[in-house]
């Protein structure tokens, strides 16, 4: 079975093509932003989010040593201001956010539930039909199992007929293991 990280490349890997849009909302250290770069080629869009001044620095750092800077826009801001920098009518093909705090960086700023559900409300304004919205759920810090509870409520209230929502995790591991929530749009 693919871990956690790799499961939520492999989400995205089954739908997003060369030359489409797509958003990495928590850039973090800029994995992400490289990964969904290389998957939209040189004719996609890149959008990368992030409150962090530091995040953004990674980012841009590891996206230089790879030359994947062309197609990538990075914004300092949180990713519930989507719609001061991306146009409701731009179709997004995927998303994704790993959720928590900056590895390595202030363990006191942290993904709020709030802003992570209007990010994903705005989002899903944009979704393509058969675009997806992976959410990687970090939990095990002060606030996130709030977050978690919301994001969970959330997803089972989206209208079926529109969403189909997936959850991954595995349960027999310790200390609050990360988990999944991809939000798949179907009509």
């Amino acid at each position: 079975m693919k871990t956690i990280i790799p499961f939520s490349h492999q989400l995205l890997k089954e739908i997003v093509l060369k030359g489409d849009t797509v958003i990495d909302a928590t850039c973090g250290n800029g994995n992400d932003t490289l990964f969904l770069s290389k998957l939209v080629g040189q004719h996609g869009k890149v959008y990368g989010f992030d409150i962090q001044a530091a995040a953004i620095v990674n980012t841009r750092k590891k996206i230089e040593t790879e030359d994947y800077l062309k197609n990538v826009t990075l914004i300092h801001d949180g990713h519930e201001a989507i719609d001061k920098y991306i146009a409701v009518n731009e179709e997004v093909a995927g998303a994704i956010f790993n959720l928590g705090y900056l590895p390595k960086g202030d363990h006191a700023v942290v993904t709020k539930p709030v802003s992570t559900i209007q990010a994903v409300e705005r989002i899903l304004k944009r979704l393509t039909l058969g675009g997806r919205i992976v959410l990687v759920v970090y939990h095990g810090h002060e606030g996130g199992t709030e977050e978690k509870n919301h994001l969970l409520t959330f997803c089972e209230n989206l209208d079926q007929n529109y969403y189909q929502v997936l959850q991954y995790q595995f349960i027999n591991q310790k200390n609050q293991p990360p988990f999944i929530l991809a939000v798949e749009r179907i009509k």
